[in-house]
């Protein structure tokens, strides 16, 4: 029986190409010339750390995470923006969290959006991914470009084709 799954993952060493070079872009723009400004990307975790003086300058380096995610091929929703926190002194420091599997809620509303447009199909949620299953592969394209269509929050990709 065909099938494949949905899954939201993110190339971890391409994040790393980006984030690289967002830093370099960052250090050499005039603006950021005598700042203190770090970017770190932790992969065990999978957390961004941003620490720099002002809102601009976080807003400047958010952008510049943004744009090189996207020239690299990254979707950038999956990043999770958190609160800016104060460290010490007058330096901000801010933590981007990025998202790795489909949440039980993305999981849910993928499945229900499936079983809602009546194609002879199966979805199931098996851990961090869902799961479609068809007897015919023209059913299974089907799903996808519905998926494609609707925004569920974050980057999704279709793996494991199976027929």
């Amino acid at each position: 029986m065909p099938s494949f799954d949905i899954v939201s993952k993110i190339d971890g060493q391409t994040l790393d190409n980006a984030i690289n070079t967002a830093k370099k872009e960052i250090l050499n723009r005039y603006d950021f010339n005598t700042s203190k400004s770090t970017i770190d990307l932790d992969k065990k975790t999978n957390e961004i750390t941003i620490v720099t003086e002002n809102d601009m300058r976080v807003k400047a380096i958010e952008d510049s995470i943004i744009s090189r995610m996207s020239k690299q091929g990254l979707d950038p929703k999956a990043l999770d923006f958190g609160k800016e926190v104060y460290a010490s002194g007058n330096m901000i420091r801010k933590e981007i969290k990025i998202k790795e599997g489909i949440d039980k809620e993305a999981a849910k509303k993928i499945v229900k959006k499936i079983k809602d447009s009546k194609l002879k199909v199966e979805a199931s949620i098996q851990n961090d991914q869902v799961r479609v299953t068809a007897k015919k592969i023209d059913d299974l394209q089907a799903v996808i470009s519905l998926c494609r269509a609707e925004d569920f929050g974050q980057p999704l990709q279709y793996i494991n084709m199976r027929s």
